[in-house]
């Protein structure tokens, strides 16, 4: 609830509504409604502004709540206040696929910040033929991979609040967070590999020794930056 702001003052003051006579010979009158205006500027400001408290980059931050409930968005309130306001614009789009192994995808990033895999027995095509097979499976359901650069700061029981209310209800689900490493740092490693390979190939050496040499560098890099060896956490639903 919006209360009484210090200092607001109401752009149509009731004083100035009474009759002359009250204005001029009784200023008990005009100390009376002036009492009314400090309680209901804040009123006439928020209606003033209505448009204003719907939208998530303007509306005051008490109010991001309320705007998050309204498109099934869970907030998280160690957030800072740009990225609530973020997460409540970008779910407005979410909410279109809700129910759908996209959107399910796209809520889960927005509670993560993280890369997200979803994999889902279900199926579906279309055919000419009849009798086509069937696509999917039989055994229903639903894996959920939360790649994330520090898997224990994600929060896998807020997570599986989330995949359970996007869920049919029927439909078993697993979370695995798996730890991987950031693309910058992966990018470096992997800058500083070829680097120093480079410098220890000589110049005019043979292929044959260039192999040698250099035979360390054709075998695949340990996850070349894309997971660590941080493990795995999960939960099961």
């Amino acid at each position: 609830m919006r209360g009484v702001v210090d200092g607001l003052t109401s752009p149509t003051p009731l004083a100035s509504e009474l009759p002359a006579v009250y204005q001029e010979e009784d200023p008990f009158s005009v100390r009376l409604v002036e009492a009314f205006d400090a309680e209901l500027a804040p009123i006439i400001a928020t209606l003033d502004n209505l448009s204003a408290y719907f939208d998530p980059r303007l509306t005051p931050e008490d109010f991001l709540g309320w705007l998050a409930s309204w498109v099934a968005l869970e907030l998280d309130e160690t957030w800072d206040v740009d990225r609530r306001r973020a997460a409540i614009l970008a779910a407005v789009d979410v909410l279109r696929r809700r129910g759908t192994a996209a959107g399910l995808a796209d809520e889960l990033r927005l509670a993560t910040d993280s890369q997200i895999e979803v994999f889902e027995s279900g199926g579906s095509a279309w055919s000419l033929d009849p009798m086509s097979p069937m696509v999917g499976s039989a055994e229903l359901a639903l894996h959920i991979r939360v790649l994330a650069a520090d898997p224990s700061q994600v929060d896998v029981d807020r997570l599986d609040r989330v995949v359970r209310s996007a869920k049919p209800a029927h439909v078993p689900h697993r979370i695995e967070v798996v730890g991987v490493e950031p693309p910058k740092k992966a990018r470096a490693k992997a800058e500083t590999k070829a680097t120093a390979e480079a410098k220890t190939t000589k110049p005019g050496t043979s292929a044959a020794a260039g192999e040698t040499s250099g035979g360390a560098s054709d075998a695949p890099a340990d996850d070349q930056g894309s997971r660590s060896d941080g493990g795995t956490t999960g939960t099961d639903g």
